[in-house]
């Protein structure tokens, strides 16, 4: 396995997670700057996708573990992997928040 393939898969984990951590404050500053654009409602939205991609990161930081281990060169790129575990630890935040939010309108 080359060793440009095994980077491949930690800097598209390293990405995606960065994203996942992301897209929910990116929401918020969206939804604070732009008329029109309630910030519930936009959290409705970057929740799932902050869930997804963080999800894709994981995958992605997987394969590159299998790669790592298939390699004579061990490497210690862990970062794709941190990022993917931050970015669903943020997904599944937001989740918990707006079932929250939701249980909270309910009860009104």
């Amino acid at each position: 396995m080359s060793s440009s393939r095994r980077a491949s898969g930690e800097r598209a984990a390293a990405f995606f997670g960065a994203l996942a951590v992301l897209a929910i404050p990116v929401d918020v500053v969206v939804a604070k700057y732009l008329n029109g654009v309630e910030l519930v409602r936009s959290l409705y939205v970057a929740v799932p996708i902050a869930a997804v991609l963080a999800l894709t990161a994981l995958a992605a930081a997987r394969r590159a573990r299998f790669a790592r281990a298939r390699s004579v060169y061990a490497g210690n790129g862990r970062w794709g992997a941190r990022l993917a575990w931050a970015g669903l630890y943020c997904a599944v935040t937001g989740g918990i928040a707006l079932a929250i939010y939701g249980g909270l309108r309910a009860a009104e």
